[in-house]
């Protein structure tokens, strides 16, 4: 009962936020920016007029594959995005270097979620495994409760990173949209199109989110009964 109230509405709304990011993205991936620059030539022009020469941008496999990685202080494009000249590939690359700024600038929310990657990584990895031992300990008490307790409080941890998630992904696209049109990159509609993309994969960040949020619901009710 549990998991049809909680679970499975989760699900779809995660299923339908991919559905939608990719249908969105492949739409603004077949229309060029009349600028015709690449991603990996978007985010440079964007990192060279903010006046950051120490971080590279690069290739990486896969799709939808693009991140910052503030360690390595590079800026990581997939493939179709790093040579790509489409809208998308333009939006994508902008987002990417919004991260860049919020490291340069010390952005607070994207401090506290590179703290909690840990907690998340323990609490995704050993919390479940605790919380079912918890449950099949069923009729030992104590020891079930003590498993379940632990394993719901590691799995809060990945809850924060996903809701401290949110604010970390909108503040960067809202950054990437101002640059993209400040310093030209895109021009007049093609900025509507930038912005439907960015806004398209924010609602993965929020379906996700909000999945964790109804796994914890699932999981303290179940505790309770």
């Amino acid at each position: 009962m549990f998991y049809l109230l909680f679970l499975v509405p989760g699900m779809l709304l995660m299923m339908w936020a991919q559905f939608r990011v990719q249908s969105t993205y492949k739409k603004y991936a077949q229309i060029g920016s009349s600028m015709g620059m690449t991603g990996a030539e978007v985010a440079e022009k964007i990192l060279q007029e903010m006046g950051i020469s120490n971080v590279s941008v690069e290739p990486v496999a896969g799709e939808l594959t693009d991140h910052y990685d503030p360690s390595a202080k590079a800026v990581r494009l997939s493939e179709v995005v790093y040579g790509s000249t489409s809208l998308a590939a333009a939006a994508v690359a902008a987002h990417e270097c919004g991260h860049v700024l919020q490291d340069v600038k010390g952005y607070k929310p994207m401090n506290i979620r590179a703290a909690l990657v840990p907690a998340a990584n323990l609490g995704s990895n050993i919390g479940p495994l605790l919380i079912m031992l918890g449950f099949g300990f069923n009729a030992a008490g104590g020891i079930s409760s003590l498993f379940i307790n632990i394993g719901i409080a590691l799995f809060l941890g990945v809850v924060l990173f996903h809701v401290v998630t949110l604010p970390v992904e909108f503040d960067a696209s809202n950054r990437a949209l101002k640059l993209i049109d400040e310093l030209g990159i895109l021009q007049g509609e093609e900025n509507r199109g930038a912005k439907k993309v960015l806004d398209a994969a924010a609602l993965t960040y929020v379906a996700t989110a909000l999945y964790s949020l109804l796994q914890l619901a699932q999981l303290l009710l179940s505790r309770r009964n």
